[in-house]
């Protein structure tokens, strides 16, 4: 088969064309084709790691092959594993209909799933009222509590010990870099439960009236829940108080200082979460400085 005719021999190949619907359209219609699925018009969807596209009522996930550097097996498998739990748990995320690949010019998993009709998370919290941040707030916690439960390993991501995931932090300073690996080594995180991991605002979609799906799992990872509320409590709630009081409901400034401290520590987007929201790298010459910022933006938010 000759259906992509695009180069891919590099990640920057891939960033170039991975949204481009000429070059994916005959791939995407000989997929849906190999699953007995209609052809309709291709779209495209807020972009992401890989191709991914609105194809009617359902959503086409193509993963980038290992010419572009990066091999997405892992991701896939992660997406499978997730799905199919998401659905036994009765998590609200879109249903898993098909996967498979396609040995093309290049080697293409693919995914679909149901496509949802719902506004992302970060444009409909603009209309959202308190009341109506706190009832989401508690919709979103609900879902999460089903999500964040203990599961057998499912990929062979370790969130402590796995030296491919500091590279954020890398722009730190060497006093602080030093002291987070001992305060990993040596810190007792609780539990390690399944994560969603990247719960930002386009991966939660919100659906009339006031329900919510979650989407998009490739991220997925077994950590402690303080890898997900972290993430939840900066990058998705921007330390909202009425976001925050209903996901959370009654904490404290100090018991949410403590849980972010944590999670962001861990996470494998932390360091740029606190570049972004708490400040630049060199402000944070120890720990201590990194928690005692938290805690005043923090207080200084509810």
């Amino acid at each position: 088969m000759n259906l992509f005719t695009g180069q891919i021999r590099n990640w920057r190949d891939w960033g170039d064309i991975f949204q481009s619907i000429p070059a994916f359209t005959p791939l995407v219609e000989y997929i849906l084709y190999k699953e007995r699925l209609p052809a309709v018009k291709i779209e495209n969807l807020t972009p992401g790691t890989n191709a991914v596209f609105k194809a009617g009522r359902y959503v086409v996930k193509i993963y980038a092959p290992v010419e572009s550097g990066v091999d997405q097996t892992a991701d896939l498998q992660t997406e499978l594993f997730a799905a199919r739990r998401a659905e036994k748990k009765g998590v609200p995320a879109p249903k898993l209909l098909a996967h498979g690949f396609v040995e093309d010019k290049y080697s293409f998993a693919y995914l679909i799933t149901e496509y949802i009709e719902g506004a992302e998370f970060q444009s409909a919290v603009k209309r959202m009222a308190g009341a109506e941040k706190i009832a989401f707030g508690q919709k979103l916690r609900a879902a999460t509590d089903r999500i964040n439960t203990p599961c057998e390993p499912f990929n062979d991501i370790d969130v402590i010990n796995g030296k491919r995931r500091f590279r954020r932090w890398d722009n730190y300073p060497e006093r602080f870099k030093a002291e987070r690996l001992a305060y990993m080594r040596t810190h007792d995180f609780g539990e390690m439960v399944f994560v969603h991991g990247d719960l930002c605002g386009d991966n939660i979609l919100v659906t009339p009236p006031g329900g919510l799906y979650i989407i998009d799992f490739a991220d997925a990872v077994l950590a402690p829940v303080s890898y997900e509320h972290a993430l939840l409590a900066f990058e998705l709630f921007e330390l909202d108080p009425a976001l925050l009081r209903g996901y959370f409901g009654d904490f404290t400034p100090e018991e949410l200082t403590d849980v972010c401290f944590d999670g962001l520590l861990l996470h494998d987007f932390g360091g740029d979460v606190v570049k972004r929201h708490i400040g630049n790298p060199d402000e944070f010459q120890r720990l201590d400085d990194l928690r005692n910022k938290l805690k005043a933006k923090i207080n200084e938010s509810i």
